[in-house]
């Protein structure tokens, strides 16, 4: 397949053709964004581009965070993307506050930082990135453990949860949501919300479809967005396992892809849009092949059925750095039995 990469001018996908997610408030959110998270490959020049690239052929949904490391860069690019006619309410842009300003004090500083380097006078989207405020640096090894790293406790996220309630009643932000979030704790933060989340960004690709996450989030209104929509074959060697599997190797992908005559990623945004979540893939090359795959030729249902065979409950990023004692697993941080894992 020939690469997308695209400059202004460039054939473009009608973003009229995109589907759209409709949020408890009423808003509609691009079924497709770009995400940009370069991992440890790719410059924050490059990102920038690919949004510039992007913008040009169509994406309206630009996933950002300030642990990126680009958004100075992304900010220039979305500026850029407006002068060129692109009005600031037909995008829509995301920002995450980062685990180590967590704290009262720090929610909304951040995200008016997260503002001004993005170029943006509001956000339409601004998550807690993780629910743990536990910071470590960046490109350290997996064992790596903040020395006062602690669980999630419920309290603390509710007092950060209660500052993001804020940036909505300053009109900095458009919508809260929460990420990388399990059933017992979003159970919580709906118990005790004043504005619910309007999403949980979780891992999903067709090797890890959380079903019952998946079907939770949606049955209480909240819109599910899904990082490494392709099995993230980019992420970075410390994010990974002899176990991991790649949904874009699996031979049943591969089939499907050659029957539509498309690269495998293309299946597995397909199907993610088709089955009711929001892919955020990355790229700076084939960033028009996978917004352009969503508007023709769907998956049959006979071929969905098939893909939502394939969950192997094969979750990448495992988040290791964010565990708080000695000798746990990374199951610790995903409440897999059903309760909030105790301190």
């Amino acid at each position: 397949m020939t690469t997308s990469a695209a400059k202004p001018g460039s054939a473009c996908v009608d973003p009229a053709a995109i589907p759209q997610r409709t949020l408890w408030t009423g808003a509609k959110m691009p079924a497709v964004g770009l995400g940009t998270f370069g991992s440890d490959h790719v410059s924050a020049a490059q990102v920038a581009e690919a949004v510039g690239g992007a913008a040009a052929v169509g994406y309206r949904h630009f996933d950002c965070a300030s642990v990126y490391g680009n958004e100075i860069e992304v900010g220039a690019a979305l500026e850029s993307i407006q002068r060129g006619g692109i009005k600031r309410d037909e995008l829509w842009v995301t920002s995450k506050l980062w685990n180590d300003k967590h704290a009262e004090s720090d929610v909304i500083a951040q995200c008016r930082k997260s503002l001004a380097d993005l170029r943006l006078n509001y956000l339409d989207l601004y998550l807690v990135h993780w629910p743990f405020p536990n910071f470590h640096a960046p490109g350290c090894d997996v064992s790596s453990r903040s020395a006062d790293a602690k669980p999630y406790i419920h309290e603390n996220y509710m007092k950060t949860w209660r500052k993001m309630e804020e940036l909505v009643d300053l009109g900095l932000v458009r919508h809260i949501g929460a990420s990388n979030m399990t059933i017992p704790k979003l159970k919580l933060v709906l118990r005790d919300a004043r504005i619910k989340p309007a999403v949980n960004e979780m891992e999903l690709h067709p090797h890890f479809q959380q079903p019952e996450l998946f079907k939770y989030v949606l049955d209480n209104g909240i819109q599910p967005i899904g990082y490494c929509p392709l099995g993230s074959p980019g992420r970075p060697e410390r994010d990974r396992t002899p176990e991991d599997t790649a949904p874009t190797e699996d031979s049943v992908i591969l089939e499907i892809a050659r029957r539509h005559g498309v690269n495998p990623a293309a299946i597995c945004i397909k199907w993610a849009v088709q089955r009711g979540q929001t892919p955020i893939p990355f790229s700076v090359n084939h960033y028009r092949d996978n917004l352009e795959c969503v508007t023709h030729d769907p998956l049959s249902d006979e071929e969905m059925q098939t893909i939502a065979r394939l969950d192997r409950n094969c979750r990448l990023i495992k988040g290791q750095v964010f565990l708080w004692k000695d000798g746990q697993t990374w199951e610790a941080l995903w409440d897999v039995d059903g309760e909030v894992t105790p301190a």
